[in-house]
């Protein structure tokens, strides 16, 4: 892997650059938040542990339900202007949600916010797919997921000095300033202009496209995705949690942990990502990161072992290396996996189903990860191993078996048929060529 040079971080179109500029103001925004949302729903909302947990829980559930109806609106009315709706609803969720008191607001608005977030990712995926070429479009994915780890490390930066002041209105501002940033990236895309992507793609009621959805094989391909995707909550509870309770590991390397994925997430994304440009790159992008997190199960199953303070911290860095690389190379592998097989006409619901695996994931990780895998000990992490295993291996013959309905359908169909489907096949054309 050659070093990197300052020009493969910046996409090679202008609208490219634009998005660019738009995920790191929203991802600031997002971090700005994220840094400060505990403190903020406990000290200004006035909850509980429980009810935080409790609300969280069913506003997972609800992104859930209406990531997918959400998708085929932006089929409807164009992933652009979905996009920018989606922004503006938000932006006033965090409004909503800066003087909410009580637990029965803090829940309504965070279900609000829960159907704006969850469909907010694949509508980023359509709209910033539409802003390259194919030959393109996994360089400038990368390029705006490391865009986007820089905003979440500066918005929680911002976040430090509000939190400082422990006052209400500087957590206020805390979730204001979040709303801000959300109409910054609305208005930045109403002028963002870019072929395709406010183009109508079905004018199909929402409730009847999703019933009209058949492919099996793209579920499974989503849900396999989501298992990977269980990095996000390995690093976030599975990892901590561990750490400090069954590993020697001072409580003072955590944040060195998190500073390990943060940094390695940004320097190394878009060169991890170049070996998704060539022929079956994708699908190998998306079994190593399979791979990697197999190796970090194993690591962490380890890390319990050494009665040395620091060599059981080392086992951890191991565990934590092996995780980021598993998560860029998931990344990496389901973004162009799930565009290449999504029928153009009906992106934003197939991307919307794709991007299911990893909601489940947030709601279902948690529980897994704390009541299952960090209870049965070593044991745990090695069954967690095992699933990552298996959804490895079951990587290739799902997407055969999509290579395969793909060419089927164009056969049946005719030259007719293979010409409107010429998008799609120059998706497909950037994994195979």
């Amino acid at each position: 892997m050659r070093l990197p040079s300052w020009r493969d971080y910046v996409p090679a179109t202008r609208a490219g650059r634009t998005f660019a500029v738009i995920s790191l103001v929203n991802a600031a925004g997002t971090g700005l938040f994220l840094a400060a949302s505990a403190v903020f729903f406990v000290r200004s909302v006035g909850l509980t542990v429980a009810e935080v947990g409790a609300g969280l829980a069913i506003s997972g559930v609800v992104g859930f339900l209406t990531t997918v109806p959400i998708g085929a609106a932006g089929d409807r009315f164009g992933a652009r202007r979905t996009l920018v709706a989606l922004q503006l609803w938000r932006a006033g969720g965090f409004v909503a949600l800066c003087f909410a008191e009580g637990v029965v607001v803090f829940t309504l608005v965070s279900c609000a916010l829960a159907a704006a977030e969850a469909a907010t990712q694949p509508m980023t995926q359509a709209v910033a797919s539409a802003t390259v070429a194919g030959a393109d479009r996994t360089r400038t994915m990368a390029i705006i997921r490391t865009v986007r780890n820089v905003g979440f490390s500066l918005g929680a930066l911002l976040a430090a000095p509000l939190l400082a002041a422990d006052s209400i209105w500087a957590y206020r501002g805390i979730v204001l300033g979040t709303a801000v940033a959300f109409v910054a990236s609305a208005l930045m895309l109403t002028r963002l202009r870019i072929e395709g992507a406010d183009v109508v793609q079905r004018k199909v009621n929402p409730l009847t496209a999703i019933r009209q959805f058949r492919d099996w094989r793209y579920g499974l391909l989503a849900g396999l995705n989501g298992v990977l995707n269980l990095h996000v909550t390995l690093l976030s509870v599975g990892i901590p949690l561990w750490a400090l309770e069954a590993t020697e590991m001072p409580a003072g390397l955590l944040p060195v942990l998190v500073l390990i994925n943060t940094l390695m997430s940004i320097v190394l994304q878009v060169p991890v990502a170049k070996a998704a440009e060539r022929a079956g790159g994708a699908v190998r992008a998306l079994r190593l990161g399979g791979v990697a997190l197999v190796l970090c199960c194993v690591a962490l199953a380890l890390a319990a072992g050494p009665a040395s303070p620091w060599a059981a911290g080392a086992v951890l860095v191991l565990a934590c290396v092996l995780l980021t690389f598993g998560e860029m190379w998931q990344a990496t592998g389901g973004w162009d996996l799930s565009y290449a097989y999504a029928p153009e006409d009906r992106k934003g619901v197939y991307l919307s189903v794709f991007s299911l695996g990893g909601t489940g994931q947030r709601i279902v990780g948690p529980a897994l990860v704390t009541s299952v895998v960090i209870v049965a000990g070593p044991a745990g992490w090695l069954g967690l191993a095992a699933l990552f295993a298996l959804a490895t291996l079951l990587v290739t013959p799902v997407t055969r078996a999509l290579d395969g309905a793909s060419a089927s359908a164009t056969a049946a169909e005719g030259p007719a048929a293979s010409a409107a489907s010429a998008p799609v096949e120059t998706a497909a054309e950037g994994l195979k060529k």
